[in-house]
């Protein structure tokens, strides 16, 4: 139900990640290039050769069916720089200014990009409304395909067909939507209660109905029209009412990054992954990205799901559902 950031850029620094993946049955690892907030270390990408290797060794000592995941939406959210030796990846803003064919061209060289580095999970494509064109983390940024939730939901079915022809997991993010919003998220917890628009349901409930078998992100953004406590990565009222009863999603959820400012500074770590269990979330995403980096991020993770689990704070129903929903996933992709 855990993946996992690290350090690293070669197999030799990687014992402990190898061993935490194998002893605790970790679900996933996601990959960050050297540009990323922390930049006083290296994380895992230098170049194609190195990235493809590192993958393969990774494979080869923990599990062939690890899902190996990264962001490669295109623009400003892209892992693989072509100063590492990959191709440019436009925005998906510019993309939906082209054309659906553009869109099928660029999403089938995302495709062939990951499949090639043994990547097997992309958190893209981004099917957030462009409510708020000065929104900092979406729209100003060009990572939304359109305000007409229509184009959005058409231009991601373009990228999900093509990742899926590749066997490349997409996931779609962030739901409830994140378009409206007039702060980041990574920072702080935003509050959408008077800007959110009910159509910014609209592509996840068009993509959903096209027999979608990807999975879905979460954001940690409150609408307290919704729920007056909970983000919806910890809202059972979004997550099994919303997305479960109402748009009847069966797939797997997974919560947007676990140690973003929204979520730590207002709910604490270990409170924060039981109520995201509870809610709903199968999967949860410790990138370890921050300044701080925690060598042991894993363990506690592992120990403090088992604590709450041994108080009684979270049933074992919720973990086996997860894992069956996951298990599932990687049968369709994967296996």
């Amino acid at each position: 139900m855990l993946i996992v950031g690290f350090r690293g850029t070669d197999i030799k620094e990687l014992d402990k990640l190898i061993k935490n993946i194998n002893k605790y049955n970790i679900g996933g690892i996601i990959l960050f290039d050297i540009d990323s907030p922390s930049k006083s270390f290296p994380r895992n990408i230098i170049n194609k050769p190195q990235l493809k290797k590192l993958i393969s060794d990774i494979k080869n000592k923990t599990r062939k069916d690890l899902l190996v995941s990264i962001d490669l939406e295109g623009g400003k959210v892209n892992r693989l720089k072509p100063k590492y030796g990959f191709e440019y990846i436009k925005s998906q803003n510019q993309v939906a200014k082209e054309g659906k064919e553009e869109a099928n061209i660029v999403s089938k060289k995302i495709a062939k990009e990951l499949k090639e580095m043994g990547i097997n999970l992309n958190f893209a494509p981004s099917v957030d409304v462009n409510i708020n064109p000065n929104n900092p983390i979406i729209g100003k940024i060009g990572r939304s395909f359109s305000s007409n939730p229509k184009i959005v939901g058409e231009f991601a079915n373009i990228y999900i067909k093509n990742f899926q022809k590749e066997q490349i997991i997409p996931v779609i993010k962030h739901f409830p939507g994140h378009g409206s919003s007039n702060k980041d998220s990574h920072l702080g917890l935003v509050d959408l209660t008077q800007t959110y628009k009910e159509k910014e349901l609209l592509p996840f409930k068009s993509i959903i109905e096209n027999n979608y078998k990807g999975m879905i992100m979460t954001a940690h953004i409150m609408n307290k029209n919704i729920d007056k406590n909970f983000p919806a990565t910890l809202s059972k009222k979004f997550i099994e009412g919303k997305l479960r009863k109402t748009l009847k999603f069966e797939g797997v959820v997974v919560s947007d990054d676990m140690a973003m400012g929204a979520i730590v500074n207002h709910f604490g770590f270990d409170n924060a992954l039981t109520l995201a269990i509870n809610a709903g979330c199968d999967m949860l995403v410790l990138s370890n990205n921050g300044k701080n980096y925690d060598d042991n991020l894993i363990k506690k993770a592992v120990n403090s799901i088992y604590n709450s689990i041994k108080k009684e704070k979270i049933s074992i129903k919720k973990l086996e559902q997860a894992n069956k929903r996951i298990k599932i996933l990687k049968e369709t992709f994967i296996l």
